[in-house]
């Protein structure tokens, strides 16, 4: 079985299953999935999670994820983005200031109460949020709170007087479960005009970033040539930012049953550690102040070949 990442390029038109499934076919293994759902219409990033890999999806969702993309001023759809039914039409006659997009866009820094768009994911009841459109019954859609770390605009503006739009791009950097073409929405709403995210690419995500990417075709030339392993990195290489501890034969016999540690070095209380043997990341522990020990978190457990 193999374990780890692959940083896969997601395209235009396929929805994350459909990359995870073709992912499923090439690799031949069950053990598969994503490190957070991107919308069919958007390109970009989309972390392949396999073997033990798969344990550790919640972690790569809560790290945050960096878009380029664009906003258009002028109109508004059901969807929030260009796949969905025009709601609304306000003809842009002068338009917008630099000064005043980038004040709007500024003014989203920080921690910001987003609702969810109507067509998406989202479940309340038990249902997702796109069942009750496309059913046309209206629910109450849970507020929560989302942090964006940088919305800022990167072109000129360009107005179609014609078409009374105006249309520039931007990036953003956001943290989990914040939805893009809502933030675009919203950011109309500042600006008292109807807006709509136009285009959306995901730059970066679970450490990952577009220019690593691999393509589905690429990977199944790669099975072919059995060079699959070529495109996989190790779970070690994505959570550089967690101090590992590499274990001698007893402790790998305590960790293989879940036992504590006690390890020489510095910690406070909640600090984590990548445990690793042979060479791969084994399990996280977690240390306990009140006891002085490190506490299993999350098993992971690789296969060990054992030396003769």
């Amino acid at each position: 079985m193999i374990n780890g990442f692959i940083p896969l390029h997601k395209e235009v038109g396929m929805t994350s299953f459909a990359c995870v499934a073709a992912v499923r076919k090439i690799v031949k293994q069950k053990r598969i999935g994503h490190g957070g759902t991107l919308d069919p219409d958007v390109d970009g990033v989309l972390p392949i999670c396999l073997g033990v890999a798969t344990k550790l999806v919640n972690r790569l969702q809560t790290m945050p994820k960096t878009y380029t993309g664009q906003i258009t001023l002028g109109f508004a759809t059901d969807t929030e983005d260009l796949s969905g039914q025009e709601i609304a039409r306000e003809r842009i006659q002068v338009p917008m200031t630099n000064d005043q997009i980038d004040a709007a866009l500024a003014s989203f820094q920080g921690d910001y109460e987003q609702t969810p768009p109507l067509f998406s994911a989202v479940r309340v009841n038990g249902r997702h949020l796109y069942e009750y459109a496309r059913a046309g019954e209206s629910v109450e859609r849970p507020r929560r709170l989302v942090h964006v770390y940088q919305f800022s605009r990167t072109t000129e503006p360009v107005f179609d007087a014609a078409a009374g739009e105006q249309t520039f791009s931007f990036t953003a950097k956001v943290s989990k479960g914040t939805y893009i073409r809502t933030l675009a929405s919203d950011l109309g709403t500042r600006l008292h005009v109807p807006a709509v995210m136009s285009q959306l690419t995901r730059q970066s995500s679970g450490g990952f970033q577009l220019a690593d990417m691999v393509t589905i075709a690429e990977l199944d030339d790669a099975a072919a040539a059995d060079r699959l392993n070529d495109y996989v990195q190790p779970i070690q290489a994505v959570f550089t930012d967690v101090p590992h501890y590499d274990l001698n034969s007893a402790g790998w016999e305590r960790v293989q049953h879940g036992n504590y540690l006690k390890i020489d070095r510095p910690a406070k209380d909640g600090d984590e550690l990548f445990l690793r043997y042979r060479g791969d990341i084994q399990a996280i522990y977690q240390y306990a102040e009140s006891s002085h020990t490190w506490r299993a978190e999350l098993m992971l457990l690789h296969e060990v070949e054992e030396k003769e």
